[in-house]
């Protein structure tokens, strides 16, 4: 696992690099290869941005939030990418399990 964190426009802070390290590595559980991860965090006036780009073997991960907040911005920023995860991930699920079926099917008496 391998997270990269850059701050933009705002003092860089351990709570706060420590807090996007390890709410970003707890996605590696629903990942079957080690994860890169690229975190940028900014401030510009009040609003508080985090965006997370995520590698993990040939899947690809996006996400961007903003909030008066960073600790909620990185919040909803994992909440997205988990989302992501899961739908690709039963999408792939899915498509493996039509397969399956499809070649336990029984031929039609015609076809015989």
């Amino acid at each position: 696992m391998n997270i990269a964190i850059t701050f933009r426009q705002m003092e860089a802070t351990e709570a706060v690099k420590n807090y996007a390290t390890d709410k970003v590595g707890r996605l590696q559980k629903f990942l079957r290869h080690p994860l890169k991860g690229q975190v940028t965090l900014s401030c510009q006036h009040r609003l508080h941005s985090a965006e997370v780009d995520l590698h993990s073997g040939q899947e690809h991960y996006h996400a961007h939030e903003t909030s008066e907040d960073m600790y909620a911005s990185v919040d909803k920023v994992i909440d997205k990418l988990e989302r992501q995860i899961r739908s690709a991930h039963g999408a792939m699920t899915k498509k493996k399990g039509a397969e399956r079926a499809s070649d336990h099917l029984l031929p039609d008496a015609g076809e015989e």
